[in-house]
């Protein structure tokens, strides 16, 4: 699978409606959702308000990465503003099965997520227990960060243990994504890329997620 999820966090939002339109037009298969609180991670981004925006214009099932504190009071209410997929970080909580069985209960796909200073290790005791995991390729928080490498080595982990329990687990990758490392990505196992600034800031996204994708 290779698929690409163009994060709306770095779109213009003054042309959202527009930029949400050449999404639906594109080769993207997901759109990625950032959603930030500013006490998990130091920024702020959007919530609800937007949701219903996408809800009624992105023809692209909508990829919610939760990085807020208390996801358990929150994931329901995306499930039901139309996520596709609801994520939260791993680290954000203290026992993420009851969570996840909210989001399951809401027939959404599962993900857990995990900042690239939290042991890889910590998430394999719940690939049998979700849809997908995100390996967070930069600090999660802004957009525009420098991928940090040794994220290869996380990945191969993750996607070996997933071979190796012949689980139909997902894993995305979020945070530096580009041209640049993309193939070896998908190559290394990889299944979703999350993309905000190299699509976004490309002179023709359209064109720009095809490459990524091929």
């Amino acid at each position: 699978m290779r698929y690409i999820a163009p994060s709306i966090l770095s779109a213009d939002f003054a042309r959202l409606g527009e930029q949400v339109d050449m999404l639906n037009r594109s080769d993207a298969e997901w759109i990625h959702v950032d959603v930030m609180d500013g006490v998990f991670v130091p920024n702020i981004s959007f919530g609800f308000p937007i949701m219903q925006v996408l809800q009624r214009t992105a023809k692209k099932p909508l990829d919610v990465h939760l990085m807020i504190t208390h996801p358990e009071r929150y994931v329901e209410r995306f499930a039901d503003a139309g996520a596709y997929s609801v994520g939260f970080h791993l680290e954000a909580v203290d026992d993420p099965m009851p969570i996840l069985d909210l989001i399951r209960a809401k027939g959404v796909r599962t993900c857990l997520t995990i900042n690239p200073d939290i042991d890889v290790n910590r998430l394999l005791p719940y690939l049998d227990k979700v849809d997908m995991v995100l390996l967070m390729s930069v600090f999660a928080g802004f957009g525009g960060q420098k991928f940090i490498e040794t994220t290869f080595d996380k990945l191969r982990i993750v996607h070996d243990e997933i071979v190796r329990r012949g689980l139909n687990t997902l894993v995305e990758i979020d945070g530096g994504v580009g041209r640049q490392n993309a193939a070896r990505l998908f190559d290394a196992g990889a299944d979703v890329l999350v993309a905000g600034s190299a699509v976004f800031g490309a002179t023709d996204p359209i064109e720009e997620i095809k490459i990524l994708k091929s």
